[in-house]
């Protein structure tokens, strides 16, 4: 699969994520403070190139009915606009329930007060990630054999 980069794309702020080379873990990367989209877009680039990214994945806030809210638009608006300055291809990935997610992850590993939102954003886009890294993985069982529940 190669090297993902994820973002959690808020109004002021961008969590970023990274997988591992073999595209089966994800780690927060780092928070980037919302600027013009042309210094988002230029930032996001020189990440994705500093990482070796092959693919962008970006968190889509659709509502919990799955329908396109106002933030969800924007994100997409966002991201359509990010896609054409990159070379890596971009897609939207589903992630309703991510950063409350992250705030419990956060929490039971007791970690500090959640003071530093930053943290909860690149929190949030590690968990967009693994969740896209599952869902494209293949499902083998401990031999290598693909099980595809239909044999």
């Amino acid at each position: 699969m190669g090297r993902i980069l994820a973002l959690d794309v808020g109004e002021k702020r961008i969590g970023v994520a990274v997988s591992d080379e073999t595209g089966t873990l994800a780690r927060p990367l780092t928070t980037l403070t919302r600027a013009s989209k042309r210094e988002d877009f230029e930032r996001i680039a020189r990440l994705a190139a500093e990482q070796g990214a092959e693919r962008v994945v970006a968190g889509y806030p659709r509502s919990l009915a799955g329908d396109e809210g106002p933030q969800a638009r924007r994100v997409r608006r966002y991201v359509e606009a990010l896609a054409t300055t990159l070379s890596a291809p971009v897609e939207l990935w589903d992630e309703r329930y991510t950063t409350v997610e992250a705030q419990e992850r956060l929490q039971e590993a007791q970690r500090r007060k959640l003071r530093d939102r930053g943290q909860l954003d690149a929190a949030a886009a590690a968990i967009i990630l693994q969740d896209y890294l599952d869902a494209h993985r293949p499902n083998l069982t401990g031999d290598g054999i693909r099980y595809t529940g239909h044999e």
